[in-house]
């Protein structure tokens, strides 16, 4: 690929709204575009980070693959994981699938998920233990 512009995940639902107004309320999105089927959604802090959201039933989306986005894990990555377990957990009651702890191979973070049941794992990157020390490349 000569010249990539953008890169995006576009996510599949059934729940454009509902899936809107979460990536929005919890994760500092906002609006760019919006139609009944496709919202595309921006971070104003960090415009590089987007994100869309199309009705998988669609036309536009092929044929035997209208259904919604499954076995998805979204990383978003955060200087303060514990602050925003406090704020996304505690606060916000999102439902914990994995809770906060820290991982060997470098990785302080939390799992829950959104209204489509993609996976959100919420990280700070953290020094990896001495058995994967070796293996992160510069």
């Amino acid at each position: 690929m000569h010249s990539l512009s953008s890169f995006y995940p576009v996510l599949g639902t059934e729940r454009i709204g509902e899936s809107r107004d979460f990536y929005c309320r919890h994760f500092g999105f906002e609006p760019t575009f919006e139609a009944d089927w496709y919202v595309s959604l921006r971070q104003p802090a960090s415009p590089n980070n987007e994100l869309a959201l199309v009705d998988c039933r669609h036309p536009t989306v092929p044929d035997g693959f209208r259904r919604p986005a499954q076995g998805l894990l979204l990383n978003f990555e955060v200087d303060d994981v514990d602050a925003e377990y406090q704020r996304l957990v505690v606060d916000a009651r999102l439902p914990v699938l994995l809770e906060l702890r820290s991982e060997e191979f470098g990785q302080r973070h939390f799992i829950t998920v959104d209204p489509n049941g993609v996976l959100i794992d919420v990280i700070t990157v953290i020094p990896p233990g001495a058995a994967y020390a070796d293996q992160y490349r510069a």
